[in-house]
């Protein structure tokens, strides 16, 4: 365990991150901006090209739709316990501090303080989580060549969750350990069922599994944005709230898109299985 803790929270890269857009990969606006532009112009493109084509089989990718889905479970994993960690040790480190303000360490988790830099260990996984990000978008590839099907609600959660998380580290955002709490124990568990079913193995596990997570998902997400209000105003102030605004608006068009799918496809699945009945 010590051995686990030191690299997810005490080697050197980790205690002395700094978020520079001109030292480490990705982050600048300029490539944020070229990133979603070209995933969501390769995505149609793939797409469209696929629907002329005169190919109606789908593209055999082989194991690597699986072994995407296990690399994507074991990071999750991953930023999940170094996020943990490093929340942990922030609370040890910064206890005094919390005393002589009168805050805890849920509230820490809510409400950054005012003048709160990108730098340290939660920021560091912060940083990984976004890089993960980019990795995730492949997904919308496979999904493209194996069932020739691109949806509008892929194509804007995946580009939001970049953005999102972009915005997190460019302005030392509230709310971020715990959304990155949520987020990676969510994927972390689709990641493996769809490993799992990749391989062929059979499951009782309902294919409605990805919905229900994102679902609850979106529920914790929006009872913690509750929260961050509510000491924005008792507190004085928390860190970055104009991003966490700007994200608030993009969750907010997310969960109508989300809701407008689910209930779509609740009805679908009722009345086909009353009509096989």
């Amino acid at each position: 365990m010590e051995s686990i803790k030191y690299w997810l929270i005490q080697h050197p890269s980790v205690v002395s991150f700094r978020w520079t857009p001109t030292q480490l990969y990705g982050a600048t606006w300029s490539f944020l901006v070229s990133a979603v532009s070209f995933y969501i112009t390769a995505a149609i493109i793939l797409h469209l090209l696929l629907k002329l084509s005169r190919r109606r089989r789908s593209f055999p990718l082989g194991p690597i739709p699986a072994l995407h889905s296990l690399i994507m479970s074991l990071i999750s994993v991953a930023i999940f316990t170094g996020t943990l960690f490093s929340a942990e040790a922030e609370a040890r480190d910064t206890r005094w501090l919390w005393r002589r303000s009168r805050t805890t360490s849920f509230e820490w988790l809510l409400c950054f303080p005012l003048g709160t830099r990108p730098s340290g260990r939660v920021f560091f996984w912060s940083y990984v989580f976004y890089l993960s990000r980019f990795l995730h978008l492949l997904r919308t590839f496979f999904v493209v060549l194996r069932e020739r099907r691109l949806s509008f609600l892929r194509l804007f959660n995946n580009s939001v969750l970049l953005v999102m998380s972009f915005l997190w580290l460019e302005f030392s955002q509230s709310l971020q350990v715990l959304a990155i709490l949520f987020y990676t124990s969510a994927y972390s568990v689709v990641c493996a069922f769809r490993f799992w079913t990749e391989l062929g193995l059979r499951s009782k596990t309902p294919l409605w599994l990805t919905a229900n997570c994102q679902l609850a998902l979106l529920g914790c997400n929006l009872a913690c944005h509750v929260g961050v209000v509510s000491l924005h105003y008792l507190r004085g102030g928390c860190n970055g709230i104009g991003a966490w605004i700007f994200n608030s608006l993009l969750n907010a068009g997310f969960l109508v898109q989300f809701l407008k799918s689910y209930v779509k496809t609740h009805s679908q699945r009722k009345s086909a299985s009353s009509s096989s009945a």
